[in-house]
């Protein structure tokens, strides 16, 4: 009896592949980075060669996106030729920048239709968010390039990290409302790379690594996700990413890893529906203050910016109320049902 041999483990592919392509960053965000990034850093042993024939395996074996992360992705030399070869393929592309500088070329770059920004951001307080990133000035400039992002109609993600007590989290996703951000997320603080508090385990992770997502790293090694670089599962220098995703360790470390029990804080990249804001939203005087915040600077006599979302007819009929429900206290007459001013405390959740 003649027994046909087993065919192989079909690959384990994810949809969406991080790829970390520089430890360089301007920023050195002493307490929270994972990578250990910085301004001395380099851009490891992978070469561009190296990275695109990563990004035309990905794209052969069923990725339908990438990320362009760091340290700082854009400070990569080879940055540019990297995206244009993920779009050439037929990838979507997500950059994960600081924004603390953009080149004219980058904003170019970014317009691109299956191309999207994130971004972090950790106070409306300069003080609290250089804290963070241990850059004087980083608060001002990533500032003003999310609301270029935004203004030129870029799909953005913004994440909030809570790092230390006392932090303005729920200020800081306001002030984002604010100059028209439409996608935040909010995390918690991983015991990973600078932030290391005891040994990361998979404990730290958020239960969706190596499922739907992984990473490649600076050396090439490939781990469940970026916090995961304590997992490598293999390396696509050796064994090519194919090779990896269908490999047994690949296998066993996504099997390890405990699905997410309740709906995660970590922000996961998704792509993002262009809106074109309001100019009047999104103007600014020459401090990098925006209209916006200007006119609720002179909101002396009460009136409130209109919440968002609130259909223009239920907007006049509250106003038409409101006329009606004067002209009776003025007869005299007392009202008892006078609704909450509509754009009270905005939501943070």
């Amino acid at each position: 009896m003649t027994i046909a041999p087993e065919a192989p483990a079909k690959p384990i592919v994810p949809e969406f592949l991080e790829l970390e392509i520089t430890g360089k960053c301007q920023l050195t965000c002493p307490s929270l980075c994972y990578a250990k990034a910085g301004p001395t850093e380099g851009h490891g042993t992978m070469t561009a060669d190296d990275w695109k024939q990563v990004i035309s395996d990905a794209a052969r074996l069923g990725v339908k996106k990438v990320q362009f992360i760091g340290g700082e992705p854009t400070m990569h030399p080879s940055f540019e030729a990297l995206v244009q070869r993920a779009l050439a393929e037929g990838l979507d592309v997500q950059v994960y920048s600081n924004l603390y500088r953009v080149k004219l070329t980058h904003w170019e770059l970014f317009a691109h239709p299956r191309v999207s920004l994130a971004t972090s951001y950790y106070s409306d307080d300069p003080a609290e968010h250089e804290r963070v990133t241990g850059r004087k000035g980083s608060h001002a400039a990533t500032r003003a390039n999310i609301v270029q992002a935004v203004t030129r109609s870029i799909p953005l993600q913004v994440g909030i990290v809570e790092v230390f007590e006392g932090q303005r989290v729920a200020e800081a996703r306001a002030d984002l409302e604010s100059i028209g951000v439409r996608v935040i997320n909010t995390d918690r603080v991983r015991s990973v790379g600078r932030a290391e508090k005891h040994v990361p385990s998979i404990g730290d992770l958020c239960g969706r690594c190596a499922k739907g997502r992984a990473a490649v790293m600076t050396d090439g090694t490939v781990t469940p996700c970026v916090l995961g670089r304590f997992l490598p599962t293999g390396n696509v220098k050796v064994q090519g990413l194919a090779g990896v995703f269908g490999g047994q360790r690949w296998a066993q470390t996504a099997a390890s890893i405990p699905a997410a029990t309740r709906r995660a804080r970590r922000m996961i990249p998704t792509t993002a529906i262009r809106r074109t804001p309001k100019p009047a939203t999104l103007r600014t005087d020459e401090r990098g203050t925006t209209s916006d915040e200007l006119g609720r600077a002179g909101q002396a006599a009460g009136r409130r910016s209109r919440p968002a979302g609130v259909p223009l007819a239920r907007r006049r009929g509250e106003r038409a109320a409101a006329h009606v429900r004067a002209v009776l206290v003025g007869a005299g007459r007392r009202c008892l049902d006078a609704p909450q001013r509509p754009g009270g405390s905005r939501s943070v959740g």
